[in-house]
């Protein structure tokens, strides 16, 4: 939906709020126009219904307003006596328009001083639990937000089985597009039945309906060149992301879309290139945090030996393969000079692939670049404000940038471009683009098989590792392989990570005894 539309949507709420309600904004002694009057109504209804007025608040952020509409119209029931269960389940079930029987047929009256103690136990624990999961809710997708570290590549610096806190106020939380979706989850709901995305047990969080057009909270920073972000994957449909044969490509909203985790190793306006694996950007090698450990393949020729398990333990090796009889090791270079100085050695040489063979799969997926994962670019990101030609080798780069990210009507007859119904020999960008790949650099699914990451897709910054452990283990073996020298380790910074476990054990350890303290003083008086 646009903005216009949103706003006679928004007027129509009003007009249905005024004609359900008007009567009893007069029985609680105010006047029946105060019932029209857009925000200043919901001031009004928060003194009625004697709640804080800063709950109007609550009523216009996304996802959070629909835990607040249903508490709002049972608070409302019960502020003019109707606080049976069942007055509870109609104003619930009728999605609040149980108020017009209240407001034309109901002859109760006002309670001006009504108790906002819970009725019944059962009263204040559903109480308790919705008011939780509205602070959940708020903080998750405003806030900071949990996310799991699922692939490999970003291993040495992330590892799979990290459990991490992401930033949303960072870049700038995005307010969600999808505004009818559930409570802190992302694209499905667990144990509801079969998708139509795919064949788990699965049924999608959200509805397309009602969405708002994309809007970001202001941040604090922007992305940094080689920032580790998270952001929605800008490949993810329906069709890619499931193995759909149907045919069609039915695109899942943004905020809905995957989610990844990369280094940002190009930001808008550079010019990036891969030369035999490393990252070259505006043509000079570029400098990663020491944290960041760049892996490549290695073939490693013992002559058929193995390593002894201290060699195996000291050069890191935990996945290797063969290949005619030779390791091949996933490796950051410092290793490879290292393993490569073992007696039993032979040879260590880079798996490295030559620039020069089209491969389909890498973007822009045009024969015009022979580019390989090795050897890649000269690639521009581009940025906002800036402007490219568009020709028959410029447009591979762009299409999926005019059409799906900036959406717009492109046509493509011969060698002519109509851009929205007009002939363009140049395009100017509407918002900055980013350059995601994976430290583990031959074992990534990045930028270079899909592209460019719009700014839109930005969803925050991993500031901060809470849990980590194997994924791969099993019952209590889980619990033995947990990383205790990653616990509340920060994500960023330089030098080897520090665990702040131990005070966070300590200060969890003081709020128990002052709290108990508190307790037996307070039972003392």
């Amino acid at each position: 939906m646009t903005f216009t539309e949103w706003f006679l949507f928004f007027l129509a709420l009003q007009v249905i709020h005024f004609l359900a309600t008007w009567k009893l904004y007069i029985k609680a002694g105010r006047k029946a126009w105060e019932a029209i009057v857009p925000i200043y109504n919901a001031i009004v209804l928060m003194q009625i219904i004697n709640r804080p007025k800063w709950w109007t608040i609550l009523l216009f952020i996304p996802i959070i307003n629909l835990l607040m509409f249903p508490i709002i119209w049972v608070e409302t029931c019960r502020s003019f006596s109707h606080h049976k269960r069942k007055d509870t389940i109609l104003a619930i079930a009728t999605i609040g328009f149980y108020l017009f029987h209240i407001n034309y047929f109901s002859k109760n009256e006002y309670v001006k001083n009504r108790s906002l103690e819970a009725r019944s136990s059962l009263g204040e624990w559903i109480s308790s639990i919705a008011f939780a999961i509205i602070a959940a809710t708020l903080v998750h997708t405003y806030f900071m937000q949990p996310y799991t570290i699922p692939t490999s590549s970003l291993e040495k610096t992330l590892y799979v089985g990290d459990f991490l806190f992401v930033s949303k106020f960072h870049y700038g939380a995005r307010v969600p597009m999808t505004t009818i979706a559930a409570p802190m989850v992302h694209d499905t709901l667990p144990f509801l039945g079969k998708s139509y995305v795919s064949d788990s047990e699965n049924k999608e969080s959200w509805l397309n309906k009602l969405s708002l057009p994309y809007m970001r909270l202001p941040g604090i920073q922007k992305i940094k060149r080689n920032d580790i972000v998270v952001f929605s994957w800008p490949a993810d449909s329906l069709n890619l992301m499931w193995g759909d044969k149907s045919g069609k490509f039915t695109y899942k909203p943004v905020d809905k879309k995957t989610n990844y985790v990369k280094r940002a190793v190009g930001i808008a306006g550079d010019t990036l290139e891969v030369r035999d694996g490393y990252v070259f950007i505006n043509r000079k090698r570029t400098v990663l945090p020491d944290r960041a450990k760049p892996q490549y393949f290695f073939t490693v020729d013992t002559g058929g030996k193995q390593f002894s398990q201290g060699a195996a333990k000291r050069y890191n090796i935990r996945e290797y393969r063969f290949d005619n009889g030779k390791f091949i090791l996933n490796l950051t270079d410092e290793e490879a000079a290292l393993i490569k100085n073992n007696p039993i050695v032979k040879s260590v040489i880079k798996n490295i692939e030559p620039k020069g063979t089209f491969n389909k799969d890498l973007f822009p997926h045009s024969p015009y670049y022979l580019w390989s994962n090795d050897n890649y670019g000269p690639i521009y990101i581009p940025k906002k404000g800036e402007t490219v030609q568009l020709n028959e080798k410029s447009m591979p780069f762009y299409e999926q940038v005019i059409r799906r990210y900036e959406r717009n009507n492109l046509s493509i007859v011969g060698n002519t471009y109509y851009l929205n119904g007009k002939i363009a020999t140049s395009y100017t960008f509407k918002q900055d683009y980013y350059w995601m790949m994976g430290d583990n650099r031959q074992n990534s699914l990045d930028a270079r098989y899909w592209g460019y990451v719009p700014f839109d897709h930005v969803v925050g910054k991993p500031v901060f590792i809470w849990l980590s452990w194997d994924p791969n283990a099993k019952g209590f073996a889980k619990f033995s392989s947990i990383r205790w020298n990653r616990m509340f380790t920060t994500v960023g910074g330089s030098g080897e990570p520090f665990s702040y476990f131990k005070f966070f054990l300590f200060a969890l350890m003081g709020y128990f005894v002052i709290n108990y303290y508190r307790k037996k003083k307070k039972e003392t008086k």
